[in-house]
């Protein structure tokens, strides 16, 4: 534990601050009923095993098969990516809800560890669609303009046009899949490992044990 001596008394919680900090009582927390009741709720279960059910089927019926869907059709080629965001929809609601339930207390190991449950069953689902993007941008330009002429793919233009714009920088598909399965120990993990120290530091100031924004606070404390 860290020990810190307010080097003079403009930097001390006065009694009246105190007092004040007392009068806020129990800070307010995310309802996040909307997303899921709890964490270990039916419903939360149910999406997570029925959207890796769905990825492992969209693999099933489209890898390999895009660029044969945008010369036959474009409306079918929109049904693709309409399912495709289906699934996120639902990765994005479990992800939000995991991300925003850890966010409220990540000093709690119990929301540390669903947090790092969801993002790593989340990943596992998403190595299933990897293959969507990347075929995408492999879709001759000729094939797709003519397949935008399709009023049902002409919604997801914008999309795609961003989307293709990453093409000068896509690797090859086991590279881009070695780096979205390290993603859970890389950049991602040292982000949780930060936020979990920060969290989990702890300060002496005069007598009392303060977490870390109460105790930068005190030195602007008037």
């Amino acid at each position: 534990m860290s020990h810190i001596k307010a080097p003079f008394p403009g930097l001390r919680a006065t009694a009246e601050a105190k007092s004040e900090d007392a009068k806020l009582g129990n800070l307010p927390e995310w309802d996040l009923g909307d997303l899921y009741p709890a964490p270990d709720s039916p419903e939360y279960a149910a999406d997570l095993k029925q959207v890796e059910a769905d990825a492992e089927q969209f693999a099933k019926d489209y890898q390999g098969k895009l660029e044969s869907l945008a010369r036959e059709d474009g409306a079918k080629l929109a049904s693709a990516i309409a399912a495709f965001e289906a699934i996120q929809d639902t990765m994005g609601r479990i992800g939000a809800y995991a991300m925003l339930r850890y966010t409220g207390n990540n000093a709690d190991p119990e929301r540390a560890k669903f947090f790092g449950d969801a993002q790593e069953a989340l990943t596992r689902i998403s190595m299933s669609l990897l293959f969507f993007s990347l075929e995408l941008n492999r879709v001759d330009d000729g094939v797709l303009d003519a397949a935008l002429k399709s009023d049902a793919l002409a919604h997801y233009e914008p999309w795609l046009m961003d989307l293709r714009k990453e093409r000068p920088y896509q690797l090859d598909d086991k590279i881009e899949e070695l780096f979205h399965e390290k993603s859970m120990t890389g950049g991602n993990a040292w982000v949780r490992l930060f936020d979990e120290t920060m969290a989990a530091l702890r300060f002496e100031v005069d007598g009392e044990e303060l977490t870390l924004e109460p105790a930068l606070n005190l030195m602007v404390s008037p």
